[in-house]
């Protein structure tokens, strides 16, 4: 079974700042709640092929996985994907103007879980899109509250 998980929010700040934030990996933990750490594994800025390690908790249990960036379009869209363990999964964020100068930025999880994860698919799938809302609440509330937006 397929998991495709897609959410949405309307930021009110700009698109470019939003993109420059979220996609930084290093503001990874102040706004996703299941993320224990971030390690990226390349020297200056992030470029296709770029990897990135992160150990999260989901389920009740401490995954790491690396992610590959597959595309980036810098303050417009951002994919990435691990083959990595038994669900191997893309993330893609998109980023658009909204109106009143806020933007638009859409999260999206897919992939296909084998094994027990396969099984577990329907499960993850409410999981997963249950943490995606409240993890574009949390970035919406960071974004709108702060206006230090320093890494880390």
């Amino acid at each position: 079974m397929t998991v495709d998980v897609l959410t949405e929010i309307e930021i009110a700040r700009p698109p470019a700042e939003v993109a420059a934030f979220a996609a930084d990996p290093a503001n990874a933990t102040r706004w996703y709640e299941n993320i224990e750490s971030v390690q990226p594994r390349y020297a200056g800025r992030p470029t296709v092929g770029s990897r990135v390690e992160f150990t999260a908790r989901f389920l009740g249990r401490s995954l790491t996985y690396t992610y590959e960036i597959r595309e980036l379009e810098p303050g417009r869209r951002l994919v990435m994907s691990t083959d990595e363990g038994p669900f191997p999964m893309e993330t893609t964020y998109t980023w658009e103007e909204a109106p009143g100068s806020g933007t638009r930025m859409t999260l999206r999880n897919r992939g296909e879980p084998s094994g027990f994860a396969g099984l577990a698919a329907p499960l993850m799938e409410r999981a997963m899109r249950r943490a995606n809302r409240k993890d574009l609440a949390r970035l919406k509330a960071v974004l709108e509250t702060q206006r230090g937006l320093a890494p880390g």
